[in-house]
């Protein structure tokens, strides 16, 4: 789920890199870093932490250079070492290189072992540097060749951006499982990045997608980007993407994640099988079940009303790396609006149930501030299988539609009713005409080892 983002030709790049970093800080929360390239050198900067506390003026003005790439951090694989905080700066036979990386590799372990066998070196517990050593072992002369080759032996999800002392390359998996999109700078120059709700605080303009299988190469003495196809497409975007990661305002793979998010609330509504019960008003889990919420209210008719207030100072909680610090978040993060709800029958609508702990706090909440019933609504469908392709969603065990029905999560979160999106009605919410990462929901891992 990491953010990250690439600008090429602009004399403020690390600046306008940071804005991007600041504007998809939803994507990642536990460390931020940048690097620049300047007269055949790379400079880096990223540390623990928000992008506002990482990336001051002092730290911006030693980012020199009129190219920069920054990343995110939203852990899936390595641990919570600084050394695990990206991008990746080494040294090798051709000069310089810094990469950063969304996604995750499935043979991430497979390739490590090989490559210590072999007698590499690692410094940190991330994928992403296997790619690293993958390049630096490579005897061809032209990067673009190292990494091809590289990227051969790599399989899972994946958006790298490699930045050299003088070029970047940016590359999408061939299935485009995470969203990453290409646009051009007013004020001179291109940004890539994972989302195009970067692209309103930098000045750009989107221009299209980059393709599944794609790589462009950003380079001197070129208008516009190289492209070169890798990898044949087979295109599969997360579904996950548009039910919880990606900000409101952006458009994944041409679709605006409002809107998808307001044709689950509706579909949620015309199908619900309780719509005979009387609701007094339909409540969002803010921020991600807004959207929703706000399509089943204007589905079903029924008032649409903030019952659930968040504090904005605290972070996402299903991005926090332990199931303490989201417990502890959630007490911090939302507070009942006890006038509105007390005596009153709640439609409660979030974005999905995971742990199911989260859900069963929010409806502990709202009846012990004096609701009369609280009915959930969860606006996509049971998640009973992991992720490995980029989402840190728990084992089998942890999950906890994978060990219980829908009546025995109803019963265990203590609502009143509870209903899920379907596979089938997700697909149509977000429009189907194309074949969706859905393996959260229905176990189908497609990218195989």
């Amino acid at each position: 789920m990491c953010a990250i983002v690439g600008i090429y030709g602009n004399e403020n790049a690390a600046r306008l890199a940071s804005l991007a970093l600041f504007s998809m800080q939803h994507r990642g929360q536990e460390a931020t870093g940048i690097s620049s390239s300047c007269e055949g050198k790379i400079f880096t900067k990223k540390d623990r932490g928000l992008v506002s506390e990482v990336f001051t003026d002092e730290a911006l003005n030693y980012l020199k250079g009129n190219m920069a790439i920054g990343h995110n951090r939203y852990s899936t694989a390595g641990g919570d070492s600084i050394l695990d905080a990206q991008p990746v700066f080494a040294k090798y036979k051709l000069g310089e290189i810094s990469i950063v990386h969304n996604g995750n590799l499935i043979n991430k372990k497979e390739v490590r072992n090989d490559l210590i066998d072999k007698g590499a070196i690692f410094q940190t517990g991330m994928d992403t540097e296997n790619l690293i050593h993958l390049i630096a072992k490579n005897t061809k002369d032209r990067l673009r060749d190292r990494i091809k080759e590289a990227l051969d032996r790599t399989i899972g999800a994946y958006c790298f951006i490699i930045q050299s002392r003088n070029k970047q390359f940016v590359i999408r998996d061939r299935y485009g499982i995470r969203p990453l999109s290409l646009g051009k700078i007013k004020s001179g120059g291109y940004i890539v990045a994972s989302e195009t709700c970067a692209f309103e605080l930098v000045d750009a303009e989107f221009i299209r997608d980059v393709k599944p299988g794609e790589m462009l190469i950003f380079s001197e003495g070129h208008e516009e980007p190289e492209s070169i196809q890798l990898f044949e497409p087979d295109f599969r975007p997360c579904a996950f993407e548009y039910v919880y990661f990606a900000r409101p305002d952006s458009f994944v793979d041409g679709k605006t994640v409002y809107e998808t998010r307001e044709n689950m609330g509706k579909t949620l509504a015309k199908n619900d099988s309780t719509s005979s019960t009387k609701y007094d008003m339909v409540v969002p889990v803010p921020d991600s079940g807004v959207p929703a919420a706000l399509g089943y209210a204007a589905q079903s008719g029924i008032p649409f009303k903030y019952g659930i207030i968040r504090n904005h100072y605290v972070g996402r909680t299903f991005i926090e790396p332990t199931q303490e610090m989201r417990s502890m978040k959630v007490k911090m993060k939302l507070s009942p609006m006890r006038s509105l709800i007390e005596g009153k029958s709640l439609l409660v609508i979030d974005d999905s149930i995971v742990r199911g702990t989260t859900s069963k706090r929010i409806v502990r909440m709202l009846k012990d501030a004096g609701a009369k019933e609280v009915h959930f609504r969860v606006a996509s469908p049971e998640i009973k299988f992991p992720c490995y392709y980029g989402i840190d969603t728990p084992n089998k065990e942890e999950l906890i539609s994978n060990n219980m029905s829908k009546d025995e999560v109803c019963k265990y979160i203590e609502a009143d009713s509870l209903e899920y999106l379907s596979i089938e009605d997700l697909k149509n919410s977000i429009g189907n005409d194309r074949n969706y990462a859905l393996e959260s929901f229905n176990g189908d891992y497609f990218v195989k080892k």
